[in-house]
């Protein structure tokens, strides 16, 4: 057999079996494979359904209008999901569990409270015995009786004692100070120098403050993670993200929990780049091109640029901002794979504002070229009984290689 009728022969079917062959090493799955098993495709904003066994994802080209929602998409704000208290410092009412001071002032001696014979003294006024608020909410004061004082300010129960002793007192005056404040407490748990309840002053605190009074981080700030509960909901952020943003640096409000935590941020890259593996990020706002980058880029006689694939799971909003029928998707989170195409000149571009997420899986796919060069391999491997077949192929092969 000529080694031109050879080429042919062999490039054709070679070219044929690898399109559809899915048996040959690889690292991962091939790029055709990704396209038609894409339950979605976005390209150019325009959606394509299709119907997949399996897990349903969908398929995005990176562009300029999946630049301008991604942001958005990837990072959490605490602000977004508690608001920022545009109205100033939150009340601290009483609350149950703190410990108050009553003082009582009468404009003269021989009141109810201060005796007619108690002679000079710098003031008529008695303080009585602190008081912690009850279950109930309530404390009691002398000739008052039980007063409810639980989510109320310290003026609104200064007004009412004063009206409820205006009729057995000389021209009542009623303080009330705050001797510990249990129930406006904040919790700092994890990764902290002194894990703490923190209480909150009238001032206002914010959670750096609190995480501050805590005795601040015990772990690399890149690594640290904050997490805010607030009844039912939960928003995390990266510590670095918070410092660097001030409207994220909220007001506390009592019975919220502060959880810090040290979490590596990695990500994962696989096939043809120059180092495969878990990496990490080292970077507070590492994006696509510096993790291509970080990954050894990709292999010139391997990579197809063509197909620079991102896995990732992003929020169903994320998708309603593309303008995508997401209504296939039960889930408010959607297995998404983002394609960027560097033989594009303008894809360098975009890959260096595309931001990673942690635990993101970079992967490039082989180019056609190698699956070819596999394949011929693996033909050479069985042929070697025909030597004069077994030559041509290798030489095939290495013409291959040499394009």
């Amino acid at each position: 057999m000529s080694y031109r009728l050879c080429i042919s022969v062999i490039a054709l079917s070679a070219t044929t079996f690898v399109a559809g062959c899915t048996s040959l090493p690889s690292s991962g799955p091939a790029s055709e494979q990704v396209e038609q098993q894409a339950a979605l495709k976005v390209v150019n904003t325009r959606s394509v359904s299709r119907k997949r066994p399996g897990v349903d994802y969908a398929l995005v080209d990176i562009s300029a209008a999946v630049l301008a929602n991604v942001a958005q998409a990837t990072t959490p704000t605490l602000q977004g999901s508690f608001g920022n208290r545009r109205g100033g410092v939150p009340n601290l009412p009483l609350g149950i569990g703190d410990i108050i001071s009553v003082t009582v002032f009468e404009s003269q001696s021989g009141g109810l409270f201060i005796p007619a014979d108690a002679g000079s003294r710098s003031g008529n006024f008695v303080t009585m015995p602190n008081q912690t608020i009850d279950q109930s909410g309530r404390i009691s004061i002398p000739y008052a009786g039980r007063i409810r004082v639980a989510g109320r300010t310290t003026s609104s129960v200064q007004d009412e004692l004063q009206q409820l002793l205006a009729n057995r007192a000389i021209e009542p005056q009623v303080v009330i100070s705050k001797v510990a404040s249990r129930s406006a407490q904040v919790a700092v748990l994890g990764d902290v120098n002194s894990p703490a309840k923190v209480e909150l002053t009238e001032a206002g605190d914010r959670i750096l403050d609190v995480i501050s009074q805590a005795g601040g981080l015990s772990t690399p700030r890149l690594e640290t993670y904050v997490t805010l509960q607030r009844g039912p909901r939960t928003a995390t952020v990266l510590y670095d993200y918070l410092i660097n943003t001030p409207a994220e640096n909220i007001f506390m409000v009592p019975g919220d929990t502060v959880i810090v935590n040290r979490e590596r941020r990695t990500f994962l890259a696989f096939g043809a780049s120059g180092q495969n593996g878990r990496i990490d990020f080292e970077d507070a706002d590492l994006t696509l091109g510096e993790a291509l980058g970080k990954a050894g880029g990709l292999l010139d006689n391997r990579a197809d640029p063509e197909q620079v694939l991102l896995y990732r799971v992003v929020d169903r909003n994320f998708l309603k901002q593309l303008h995508v029928d997401v209504s296939r998707y039960p889930s408010d989170q959607i297995p998404v794979v983002f394609r960027a195409n560097l033989r594009d000149p303008s894809a360098m571009f975009m890959i260096q504002k595309f931001p990673m997420q942690d635990k993101d899986i970079v992967y490039i796919t082989n180019s056609k070229a190698t699956e070819l060069i596999k394949f011929l391999d693996v033909v050479n491997s069985v042929s070697s009984t025909a030597s004069g077949v077994s030559t041509d192929i290798v030489r095939t092969r290495d013409a291959v290689k040499d394009l």
